[in-house]
């Protein structure tokens, strides 16, 4: 489980400029949008190689977020950082209740069905509005709806298995 606590979860991305001093646009999957800034310092990946930024300061902008971050003093410097995904270690997240889940735990999960069918890994999820979405690879991709006790019977993390109701062959 200290393998799961350290490990990175992307929280958003630096998606624009703003202004000429080295502020940049974030794009951000918190929520609320802003509450992204609340998670201080950054890991940034720039390149392929991370690295841990401290935010100066950092608001709300109409829909968007703006940041200034220490060290980025011009736009030139802000471009550098264009596209960079922005992550914090899971020990940097709040806690959550029993039978509650961050996104980041689930990825990497095996996935069996009820009858011990391996189907594959955890890839990712999709937000589709009515109800998330697991994407499984295993012998090919599987979409499986993430409802729980009608799809999703069981989450262990400790042994890193989510137990599906679902047809191998769908």
């Amino acid at each position: 489980m200290a393998e799961q606590e350290d490990k990175r979860v992307v929280l958003g991305r630096i998606s624009g400029l703003f202004g000429v001093r080295g502020w940049v646009k974030v794009f951000s999957s918190t929520e609320p949008r802003e509450g992204i800034i609340e998670y201080n310092p950054w890991q940034i990946r720039v390149r392929d190689e991370w690295r841990s930024v401290k935010i100066e300061a950092g608001q709300r902008q109409g829909k968007s977020v703006v940041v200034k971050l220490e060290g980025v003093d011009d736009r030139d410097a802000a471009a550098s950082l264009m596209d960079a995904e922005i992550a914090v270690k899971r020990s940097d997240l709040p806690a959550t209740e029993a039978g509650e889940f961050y996104w980041a735990d689930l990825q990497g999960l095996s996935v069996r069905t009820e009858t011990g069918v391996e189907l594959g890994t955890v890839d990712h999820l999709i937000a589709t509005g009515a109800n998330d979405v697991l994407v499984v690879k295993g012998d090919r991709e599987r979409l499986i709806p993430f409802v729980r006790e009608q799809v999703v019977k069981q989450i262990d993390l400790d042994r890193q298995l989510l137990i599906v109701d679902w047809d191998p062959d769908f």
